[in-house]
């Protein structure tokens, strides 16, 4: 049963109360610094992603706990350098949502939400920035970094028609990394295997597939089989490097029938 908003903003309230004694009293929370925190946002937040991958609500509500602690602590850092507090914080996001949702809060129309990204992207844009990139965060693993460039991109238009080209630009993109492995020039092959990713990230997204989502999933099957295998050779006694790899895919196959 859903909490009232009374609740939630006591419940929240809470929250920051004990976020002031913490910082107060508590020997390591009182050392903490907007740096010394970084790693570790960074670490609840793929916390929080493997949760959602699982589709582990409960679990989901106690990462959502910890990166809000997060908010709230690096809230609190700031408002004892007198830069800005959660009000600061949630006012900023508040009056960015209603700017950039004018189709909502003003007097433009949209079609569909692809028409909503763009006027997103371009009101960025008019906001100072330089170009629709800088948003894209250096520090994002590679693979997330090619899907964000292409969807900011794609919000100005920048972008395939139909997902048959696409297609044929991946096949491309394989023919002429066969070319450097025949040639054998590492460098020249390092070169087009990044550009049969990026292609095969752009198809992602014309078929409807999040592909750091689709290759994390295919992360845990493969791990869940490979254990399935392990826990296999160990109840026969055996060494994974002492068995043949036809002994192997006798359990490998079972493991596919329990991990799809």
């Amino acid at each position: 049963m859903s909490n009232t908003r009374k609740q939630q903003l006591e419940a929240f309230n809470r929250l920051l109360d004990i976020m002031d004694e913490l910082r107060e009293k508590c020997p390591w929370d009182k050392k903490q610094t907007l740096e010394s925190l970084r790693h570790l946002t960074i670490e609840e937040v793929y916390e929080l992603g493997d949760a959602i991958l699982d589709n582990d609500l409960e679990e989901l509500k106690k990462e959502l706990g910890d990166v809000l602690l997060h908010i709230v602590f690096y809230a609190k850092i700031g408002s004892e350098k007198k830069a800005f507090d959660i009000a600061d914080i949630a006012n900023s996001i508040s009056d960015k949502l209603i700017e950039r949702h004018p189709h909502i809060y003003g007097d433009v129309s949209v079609e569909n939400e692809e028409e909503v990204k763009q006027n997103w992207e371009k009101l960025k844009l008019k906001e100072g920035k330089k170009s629709v990139l800088e948003g894209v965060p250096r520090s994002l693993p590679a693979l997330v970094k090619a899907n964000r460039i292409q969807d900011k991109v794609a919000g100005v238009g920048f972008d395939w028609e139909e997902p048959h080209q696409v297609w044929e630009k991946v096949q491309e993109e394989l023919n002429e990394l066969n070319e450097e492995i025949e040639n054998g020039n590492q460098q020249n092959i390092e070169k087009e295997f990044g550009d049969v990713l990026f292609s095969m990230i752009n198809y992602a997204r014309f078929i409807k597939v999040n592909p750091e989502n689709a290759l994390e999933r295919t992360n845990k099957k493969f791990i869940n089989r490979f254990q399935y295998l392990e826990q296999k050779a160990k109840e026969l006694g055996k060494e994974l490097s002492d068995m043949s790899l036809a002994e192997m895919d006798v359990f490998w196959n079972e493991a596919k029938t329990f991990y799809k």
